[in-house]
């Protein structure tokens, strides 16, 4: 899904828009019908009617209100996030309660036709939008029409001991670790083992450069006692762009392997922080010298980290003009 971005304000696809419209237009009808017929749809489908017609009277008014609601962010899907996720969550919510209802006999099966009209048939495309939403308001938008090749790249980003990629990587292999943003659990697993990194990479006569996302000398409150590692600042992500790291999709950024991994990472005490950099970047470690990349390690979901001797044993050369699609 494609969106393009420029600052808070985003362009989205017409099915956002259609979509919304569609649920707003069902929602505001499935009020003045059960407000006007309260009786009408359980006698279609056989079922008995309720003892207490003002309840349901009540759920469809405020049906009508969401659907209101949904009118307005039809307008603008993204900036009206808000509405979209109420309407997601009362349809995951009543979904489950209502099957849940079914399966305990306490609701006839006929309810379900109910369910499927009202709240599930609206969980894909409200799910796609907030995902949309996440892709706006969580990454950064894109500065070039193209990436970066990494030769070009090379000569134009600068470590902070004030060399270029190229220039320190002449006199011995650069061991490169972009990192997620600084709140994430997994970057914060890697900067607690930082020294012994250092290490591994020194035993192999490398010098080991973090790149990260923030501003110049915005990292260093997070880096602690290693504010002296080398490190390159790339907050507009075009040297990420360069290297082939692109943004995660949703199994990349939220798929099962990241949840195991992240609770064993939060009970180790590495814990979660804040936001600090772009939420959907993808991480990686490669091998640079000589102005080219000799090993690469791209990250296949946030929860990988950089393998050394893995990294290390790899020694094919790379294509030094990488270029990988923004979003997935």
């Amino acid at each position: 899904m494609t969106i393009s971005c420029l600052g808070e304000n985003c362009r989205t696809q017409r099915w956002m828009r259609l979509a919304l419209m569609l649920g707003a237009a069902y929602h505001v009808l499935f009020a003045v019908w059960t407000n006007l017929w309260p009786s009408h749809g359980f006698d279609l489908l056989g079922i008995p009617r309720p003892n207490h017609p003002m309840l349901w009277r009540t759920l469809g008014l405020i049906s009508g209100f969401l659907g209101f609601a949904l009118f307005l962010a039809a307008y603008d899907p993204i900036r009206h996030w808000l509405i979209v996720l109420l309407g997601f969550a009362k349809s995951v919510v009543a979904t489950v309660i209502v099957a849940f209802s079914v399966s305990a006999n306490t609701l006839p099966a006929a309810s379900l036709f109910f369910v499927i009209l009202d709240d599930l048939a609206w969980i894909i495309p409200y799910g796609a939008i907030l995902w949309a939403a996440v892709r706006a308001h969580a990454g950064i938008p894109l500065s070039r029409s193209s990436p970066y090749s990494v030769e070009e790249a090379a000569t134009i980003y600068q470590l902070s001991t004030g060399e270029t990629l190229t220039q320190a990587s002449r006199d011995r292999p650069l061991v490169l670790v972009f990192l997620r943003h600084f709140g994430c659990t997994f970057t914060r697993q890697i900067l607690r083992g930082l020294q012994e990194l250092e290490q591994q990479a020194q035993r192999r006569g490398a010098t080991l450069v973090l790149v990260h996302m923030l501003k110049s000398g915005e990292e260093i409150g997070y880096l602690g006692d290693n504010s002296d590692v080398p490190r390159i600042a790339d907050p507009r992500c075009e040297l990420y762009r360069a290297f082939g790291l692109g943004k995660g999709g949703f199994v990349e950024l939220f798929g099962p392997q990241v949840w195991w991994r992240g609770m064993i990472a939060v009970m180790k005490g590495c814990g979660v922080g804040h936001l600090a950099g772009d939420g959907l970047q993808m991480p990686g470690a490669f091998v640079f010298q000589d102005g080219k990349v000799t090993s690469s390690q791209p990250a296949h979901s946030a929860a990988d980290l950089p393998n050394l001797a893995s990294l290390f044993e790899d020694t094919s050369p790379s294509s030094s003009t990488i270029r990988v699609p923004f979003a997935k």
